[in-house]
């Protein structure tokens, strides 16, 4: 089993920037990818961006430009820095960690992020 413990959420006004992290703990293999996710009530769980172990990334294009993935292995934490946030971003945000051959994801407990003025 892996934990994941995501921090950083809050509230920002529209423009502004939060950074978020997860800390993995458990059974921990450098090989998984580890991204975001984020879900709004009523609404389907939204993919935000992925980082492989090879440090590829991607991201979903509502914040191509905006956000930076990064992952840091010897501290089995993944962060999200997110910038010029909109309203439209306002969120729960859901860190995950997915084995690359059995696809078994991991989903930490959330955290929530408001953008409002």
């Amino acid at each position: 089993q892996v934990q994941l413990v995501e921090s950083g959420g809050g509230s920002v006004q529209p423009g502004g920037s939060l950074s978020l992290s997860c800390v993995a703990s458990g059974s921990i293999r450098s090989t998984d990818a580890m991204g975001w996710y984020r879900q709004a009530p009523g609404k389907q769980r939204e993919f935000v961006a992925v980082v492989t172990s090879g440090l590829s990334t991607n991201y979903a294009d509502s914040v191509k430009g905006r956000f930076t993935i990064s992952r840091d292995n010897a501290k089995n934490t993944v962060y999200l820095q997110m910038n010029s946030l909109k309203p439209d971003d306002t969120d729960v945000y859901y860190c995950y960690r997915r084995r690359r051959t059995s696809q078994a994801t991991y989903w930490g407990q959330g955290t929530q992020v408001t953008v409002s003025s």
